[in-house]
């Protein structure tokens, strides 16, 4: 009978394929590195906020911030300046900032003024860039905010007051193929709406979706899983279940089976879940689009935490081809069991799993046993062969802890504060003002002379659906062409263990083969590969896009 490798197996199996990665280039390696991958890194020690949400930007920034109700901040608002609101709950002039922005070639903060409430909020990246963050809490609830990036360090939020028909807290964001948000559910709202409005779609629009998987005095539906299906339509996943939504008509198409188990997944019970990369995207109505759901708390744990007994955390993921005709969930067995941690789509299609529990819930104090291990889960492997142990962090990452992917291919992660307000004494955990990266194996030095760089087309560069484009790039050394791709990743807006609107494209030529590469010489190639066919597949935005080689990336480059 055929024995399932151990993760240190897997992890050793792994540095092996590395080394021999590099054979061509490095005779000398002599030894396997140590089970488990990756590196961590600390950043700073005090970013001023915790990191409840977090946007990375296209201009190589990402803005963070925390709710404003709370007190007093870690870093001031700029200038002597002070934030008079009357409606604060908490501390109505507060002279501290309440979101930051990071600069990441830099290494540096600069505070940001939000007024009102963004507790628990939403939000997505517009097509031109900006961030467009939606709800929250108190006077904050039916706010839309807008940061538009900037490179000389003048831009900082705008405000547009009572613009959203219904309050917003804990509700999901997507972008839409028009450019549009919807934005779904929320703490005591059974309904979408839309952002910017138009004409015929400035209404509320009932879901009764969200009301049959709400649970009394526990809900677990809040900020629901979604994603934009290949189709037009709507994934939306709440508790253990989840439909298909005609949102341009308001019908649920498809009513997908419950998770096996049962279990909730969603706020509070607090899984994630990501789409999983988009391939074959030439072909047309054959193109099949696959959802991961991984970890949360099962039923009952958020009413046993509160009672202060901390039930232990899933340990499955549920798998689910959400374009079959009769979709059913596959289940895999994690070698850790999570809630509150987050999923990060790499640059080479593989799913980050990170921070988080292995007990409780999200919640005020409602979290134990804090997960310091990654896990990678490696899409493409036979199912017994798909998740790998990585190396730990030595900080907690509890409840508001987010993680969100960097341009080089680090992940950027922050927060944890489980907490009403800062507290830093006295505490099982701490508030956390860190800031950090994990740096996946495929940063490994060993593998610099491998590692592919994109030498044009060049940043910011415009592309439109459908067109052939020529990446050229460099790798050192020999290379097997049949091993390149190339990848386009959309960040993500990260709060509450859900990456809102994460998406990874894996790009192929005409034929929708593998990419056609071919060598220039002098270690320089070109690969040429079709961009998606429609803003169905690609909604209207920045992405990241990147070459990748045996599953190492280059640093990516925007495309707009």
């Amino acid at each position: 009978m055929a024995t399932t490798p151990t993760p240190i197996l897997l992890s050793l199996l792994h540095h092996l394929l590395v080394l021999l990665l590099l054979l061509p280039y490095q005779q000398s390696i002599l030894t396997l590195a140590a089970p488990g991958g990756g590196k961590w890194n600390l950043l700073l020690s005090n970013i001023g906020v915790s990191a409840m949400h977090m946007q990375f930007l296209n201009t190589d920034r990402v803005v963070i911030f925390d709710r404003t109700d709370f007190g007093a901040s870690n870093i001031s608002l700029p200038n002597n300046e002070c934030r008079n609101n009357p409606n604060d709950l908490t501390l109505k002039i507060d002279c501290t900032a309440h979101s930051v922005e990071y600069d990441v070639a830099t290494n540096s903060i600069r505070p940001l003024n939000v007024f009102t409430d963004v507790w628990c909020s939403s939000g997505a990246a517009m097509p031109d860039g900006s961030l467009m963050q939606t709800g929250g809490f108190n006077d904050g609830d039916r706010n839309v905010r807008v940061y538009k990036p900037c490179n000389d360090n003048s831009c900082d939020w705008q405000e547009f007051d009572n613009v959203l028909l219904q309050n917003r807290w804990y509700a999901t964001n997507h972008i839409l193929p028009d450019g549009r948000q919807i934005i779904i559910g929320g703490r005591g709202q059974f309904s979408y709406e839309f952002y910017p409005k138009k004409a015929g779609a400035d209404q509320s629009y009932n879901l009764p979706f969200l009301t049959e998987t709400n649970d009394p005095r526990i809900e677990n539906n809040l900020y629901p899983f979604v994603f934009l299906n290949v189709d037009r339509n709507l994934f939306i996943f709440a508790n253990n279940r989840a439909i298909l939504f005609d949102y341009v008509n308001g019908l649920v198409v498809k009513n997908y089976p419950t998770i096996p188990g049962g279990d909730p997944r969603s706020y509070p019970s607090s899984g994630s879940a990501v789409l999983l990369p988009l391939r074959n995207l030439q072909g047309g109505a054959n193109i099949k689009a696959e959802v991961l759901v991984c970890g949360g708390a099962p039923k009952g744990a958020f009413t046993s935490a509160n009672n202060r007994n901390f039930v232990g955390a899933l340990n499955t993921c549920g798998r689910i081809r959400i374009t079959d005709p009769n979709p059913q969930w596959t289940m895999e067995t994690m070698p850790l069991a999570r809630v509150m941690g987050d999923m990060v789509l790499l640059p080479n299609g593989n799913v980050l799993i990170i921070n988080g529990a292995s007990s409780g819930t999200a919640g005020w104090d409602l979290g134990r046993n804090p997960v310091l291990t990654p896990i990678i889960y490696r899409t493409n492997n036979p199912v017994e062969l798909r998740f790998e142990v990585q190396n730990s962090s030595s900080i907690p990452r509890m409840y508001h802890s987010t993680a969100v992917l960097l341009r080089d291919g680090r992940i950027l992660v922050s927060g944890s504060n489980p907490h009403a307000y800062y507290n830093f004494k006295g505490v099982l955990f701490p508030t956390d003002l860190t800031m950090e990266t994990y740096s996946p194996d495929y940063l490994d030095p060993r593998l610099t002379p491998v590692r592919p760089r994109i030498v044009s087309p060049t940043s910011q560069s415009q592309i439109g659906y459908g067109q052939q484009l020529a990446i050229n790039f460099t790798s050192q050394g020999r290379i097997n062409r049949d091993l390149i791709t190339v990848t386009m990743a959309a960040p993500p807006f990260t709060t509450h263990s859900f990456s809102m609107n994460q998406r990874l494209l894996v790009l192929t030529n005409d034929g929708g083969s593998s990419a056609n590469v071919t060598s220039l010489g002098n270690s320089n190639y070109q690969v040429r590969v079709v961009t998606p066919g429609s803003n169905i597949l690609a909604p209207s935005g920045y992405y990241l896009l990147f070459v990748v080689y045996r599953e190492v990336p280059s640093p990516g480059f925007y495309s707009l």
